[in-house]
């Protein structure tokens, strides 16, 4: 069903941004789908070489240590998560940043901390963040970015839609988020609606952890949750006996890595990376092996907000 001209004036420009479901959060078990961690991905990325040239573009502050280290909060599957050893994260932002490390000649330094802690510790902490970030005009103060993905936002209920839930219909009901994301922005904006139009309020369900965010729709204590599509379509994926898209994506933005704010230096060096991978095929083959190729750009572009409203 398509989305009203209300809702949409709410939606555009604010909808990506941030963690998603696990892979047990909302299942009966604790195991971790074999198809969740693609077979073939270390020699994917294991084949790429250091470029000498690009590496030489990096500050000395961040190639001093012999590492690159990236802030990740990995309870956002497909792009990170913990693998079945419950430390080693995994995922297609993970992929794509041990890609960026080799290219630099660095050792990959993923470091686990929370989501809404990661932007303000680039710089210090870590050398960047990878971790499902997207691009908004909220965030163009607060960071440099470096796209290398277009993803959107949806919504998720619990399989077979038992309260025909639509975008439209949201108000009076409860929806979960996880907080410090853009998609809690979302829904704070579509209660205002609600309430505007002098209907029930939306009961907003805040989370530090997306795969909390995901179990609660699952076992009925919400109706419903936004999420990046990527992390969406992947709980579904992994719990398709309990959950279902409610409707198609929206609002395609892109994702990026984040850099300090006013580090050209190394904005440019990321950026140089990232297309290098995209040109030998590297970025191809990490996006296919997780399912997410339909989200591939051919650029990868510094504080690009062209197409973000």
């Amino acid at each position: 069903m398509g989305i009203s001209k209300l809702v949409k004036s709410v939606l555009v420009g604010v909808c990506s941004t941030a963690m998603v479901a696990g892979l047990s959060a909302c299942g009966t078990t604790d195991e971790t789908d074999e198809s969740a961690s693609p077979k073939g991905n270390a020699s994917i990325v294991d084949s790429v070489k250091k470029d000498d040239k690009i590496a030489a573009m990096l500050p000395d502050s961040i190639k001093k240590d012999g590492k690159f280290t990236v802030g990740v909060s990995p309870d956002y599957a497909p792009a990170e998560f913990l693998d079945k050893d419950g430390k080693t994260p995994i995922g297609y932002d993970m992929d794509v940043a041990k890609a960026l490390s080799a290219v630099f000649g660095l050792k990959f330094d993923p470091t686990a901390a929370d989501f809404d802690s990661i932007m303000p510790g680039i710089g210090s902490k870590y050398d960047v963040g990878i971790s499902g970030f997207t691009m908004n005009q909220s965030r163009k103060d607060a960071a440099e970015f470096v796209s290398f993905l277009n993803i959107g936002a949806s919504f998720v209920v619990q399989k077979g839609n038992p309260k025909k839930l639509t975008v439209d219909n949201l108000c009076g009901h409860t929806v979960a988020v996880q907080t410090s994301t853009v998609h809690e922005t979302t829904v704070k904006d579509l209660n205002s609606q609600c309430v505007a139009a002098g209907k029930k309020a939306i009961e907003i369900q805040p989370m530090k952890e997306q795969t909390v965010v995901a179990t609660n729709v699952a076992t009925g204590k919400a109706d419903a949750f936004c999420a990046d599509s990527t992390v969406s379509g992947y709980a579904v994926k992994q719990n398709g006996n309990q959950l279902e898209l409610m409707g198609k994506a929206f609002n395609m933005t892109p994702e990026a890595v984040v850099v300090q704010k006013g580090d050209m230096q190394t904005a440019g060096a990321v950026r140089a990376a990232l297309q290098k991978l995209m040109d030998d095929g590297t970025y191809a083959k990490i996006l296919k092996s997780w399912g997410n190729e339909a989200g591939a750009v051919k650029q990868a572009k510094i504080n690009d907000y062209t197409d973000i409203k």
